[in-house]
């Protein structure tokens, strides 16, 4: 007996969710992301650089090297240039925050801090020299930047690990001193801390803080209960878990 042939159509539902998959992990991999009408995150190879527009133009890391022509590609089409950068801050001193300012500072009108304890770490690697750096930042200081863009410093990830933090937007921006993964927040991982012990006492620090949005150095951002997702970690890094 002949068996009618069944024409299955294909599994439009699963095939979208893989598609919708493969573009959420290129846009970790590089994109941009507005955050808010002045802030911006660009992605260049999974290292996030984030820039602030307001008179004058803020970056918070520089990515790679060679990440200049994404970064410039992006004040560009904000209609804006990069001789209008007039500040570049260092969350840390790791090849992947830093590792663009050599090429990038020269096009700019940009003054360049990181914190004092994180200059010159990395010696066989691009990295924040002492002549590279005009502000070297203590933790306190606060810059004129989104009403008062506060430093933080937060040690562990590196010695001199800084957060900021915009009170007036509620704007968390924390480098590698804290990282997402599922929505999650965690503390850096061991085997790329400088000491982990201290990047739990940066961790209690942050939690105390009133925000609405955490900016990490790699993925997109957290927005939303961030309240509760702050103490979980407390409790969690409590337990040593």
């Amino acid at each position: 007996m002949l068996r009618p042939s069944v024409t299955r159509s294909p599994p439009k539902r699963r095939n979208t969710q893989r598609i919708s998959m493969i573009s959420r992990i290129r846009h970790f991999i590089q994109g941009s992301t507005k955050i808010s009408p002045d802030i911006y995150q660009i992605t260049v190879m999974g290292a996030n650089i984030i820039l602030i527009a307001e008179e004058k133009l803020t970056l918070i890391d520089t990515g790679y090297r060679n990440t200049s022509l994404h970064i410039i590609e992006s004040i560009h089409q904000l209609g804006r240039s990069p001789e209008d950068i007039g500040l570049i801050i260092i969350t840390h001193n790791h090849i992947d925050h830093v590792g663009g300012l050599a090429e990038l500072k020269p096009l700019t009108s940009a003054k360049v801090a990181i914190h004092r304890t994180d200059i010159g770490q990395r010696k066989n690697l691009p990295s924040a020299r002492d002549q590279d750096i005009d502000i070297r930042l203590e933790g306190g200081d606060v810059f004129d930047v989104l009403g008062g863009l506060e430093v933080i410093h937060t040690p562990g990830h590196t010695p001199g690990s800084i957060c900021l933090f915009s009170r007036q937007n509620k704007l968390l921006i924390v480098g590698d001193a804290l990282r997402k993964r599922r929505n999650v927040i965690h503390i850096p991982h061991k085997t790329l801390s400088f000491d982990l012990t201290q990047a739990v006492e940066s961790a209690r620090k942050l939690a105390q803080l009133d925000c609405d949005t955490i900016c990490f150095g790699h993925g997109l951002p957290l927005t939303g209960g961030i309240h509760s997702k702050m103490q979980d970690l407390v409790a969690r890094i409590t337990e040593g878990v």
